[in-house]
């Protein structure tokens, strides 16, 4: 056995990734991955060692996102303020609002618990539109607790550019998956490989 995974939801909607892996002996590693906390440890845990470790990272990840507040985010947290005052009434109110580099695969996440939202800066080059669906998008989940199903597709399709903005970044993600490098962002953006979590040791 060299890794097992396994992937589980809180209550609070964060998604979590539980990885096991014979090659990890006395440390535990955690790191957001496209908007998901991946948790890393030794194989040899027991059940209970392992739901301990998981929450004292899950709650140090958690801290650290709280203590962020990068350059530009100020102003990302009073456009969310704004879409949700003209698009859904003005119930959606995060907590904070930033920009992130580690989510290549997901354009924006969202965790209920805390409201916090994040953007992937690969957005940052785009259109504002198709910036302020995302945004709507996310804020939209701190409204509805039915994943993507029609009480919050209800609250997404408020926004008046919702279909435009949704074609634009599935043109954006068949590029990327054949290759491309589309023309809104000719740099490209490599994986993060810091592990934001940190790792701790373990006895």
């Amino acid at each position: 056995m060299a890794t097992i995974e396994r992937e589980f939801t809180r209550p609070d909607g964060l998604r979590v990734r539980v990885r096991r892996s014979t090659r990890r002996v006395k440390s535990v590693g955690a790191a957001w991955r496209d908007g998901v906390a991946v948790v890393s440890l030794p194989a040899r845990l027991s059940a209970r060692e392992e739901a301990h470790w998981v929450e004292v990272m899950l709650t140090r990840m958690l801290g650290r996102e709280k203590a962020r507040t990068p350059r530009g985010d100020d102003e990302l947290q009073t456009r969310a303020v704004q879409l949700s005052d003209a698009h859904l009434e003005g119930r959606a109110r995060p907590s904070s609002v930033r920009w992130v580099g580690n989510q290549q695969r997901r354009w924006g996440s969202t965790t209920p618990l805390d409201r916090t939202i994040r953007l992937s800066d690969r957005l940052r080059s785009m259109p504002r539109y198709v910036q302020d669906y995302v945004l709507v998008h996310e804020l939209a989940h701190l409204l509805a607790d039915d994943g993507h199903g029609p009480l919050f597709r209800s609250w997404e399709r408020r926004f008046p550019r919702w279909a435009e903005a949704k074609a634009f970044l599935a043109g954006v993600s068949w590029a990327e998956d054949r290759g491309a490098q589309p023309s809104i962002d000719g740099t490209g953006h490599p994986e993060v490989s810091n592990e934001d979590g940190g790792d701790a040791e373990i006895d």
